[in-house]
């Protein structure tokens, strides 16, 4: 197993640092060999998904399913790649699934001034290739991954961002509620549709159960994450 390629999470959950630390995708394999990806990195990360595939004695042919967290293109860039080679849809909350299916990103903060700009900028550009859309999902969908794999709904990033909480492991993939770079900090405000809602519907994140937090950008905590995501809300609260 290319140690470079893959970090193992849990037995069968591995995360793959597709930019170093700072961008991360997801695998999850079934007992029976079945494989799951979760985010699909930039553009340029789609081979980097298959190497990673690869380096732990999976191919092409046993992926039966791609999800994303949410349509940015550090996330969604790299799924039309994967598409094609596996030959599978993606899977997202319904509120970003539209954004998937188009190329388009969703706005974003327009109450900051950044994101304003952004908005007139490029909103009539596509930010990445659109990709056939598979199942869409709800808050509390239990998708029939690894024993399951629960949606938690966590607005603000993206209209249909969600967290995945895989009880049997104890894994839970924040998505970008909160980033773990250089410490756990909030998203940049100029990316959020809603910086505000995002703060808000990250306290999620301390209701549920779970032993490692698995950061789309930035390396994973092991240590009491739920609490230190606590405290961290606690310092932050908007």
């Amino acid at each position: 197993m290319g140690p470079d390629l893959v970090v193992p999470l849990a037995p069968g959950v591995w995360r793959i640092p597709l930019l170093r630390d700072f961008i991360n995708g997801f695998i999850f394999r079934d007992d029976d060999g079945q494989v799951t990806l979760v985010d699909m990195g930039l553009k340029s990360h789609g081979p980097k998904v298959m190497a990673a595939l690869r380096s732990i004695g999976s191919g092409p042919v046993d992926v039966t399913r791609l999800l994303l967290t949410h349509a940015h293109p550090d996330h969604a860039g790299g799924t039309a790649h994967i598409s094609r080679e596996t030959g599978r849809p993606v899977d997202i909350h319904e509120d970003d699934a539209e954004f998937i299916r188009t190329g388009f990103a969703p706005p974003r903060d327009s109450s900051v001034r950044i994101g304003a700009l952004a908005n007139r900028l490029t909103g009539g550009r596509r930010a990445f290739e659109p990709v056939e859309v598979g199942e869409t999902f709800v808050d509390g969908h239990v998708v029939p991954v690894a024993g399951g794999l629960e949606v938690v709904h966590t607005p603000g990033h993206s209209p249909g961002h969600a967290a995945y909480l895989h009880r049997d492991s104890g894994v839970l993939i924040t998505g970008d509620s909160i980033f773990n770079v250089r410490g756990l900090r909030w998203p940049v405000r100029s990316f959020c549709t809603n910086f505000v809602m995002t703060t808000q519907t990250a306290e999620r994140l301390t209701t549920l159960e779970y032993t490692t937090a698995a950061f789309t950008h930035g390396p994973e905590l092991r240590d009491n994450p739920r609490a230190a995501i606590g405290a961290f809300l606690a310092r932050h609260r908007s």
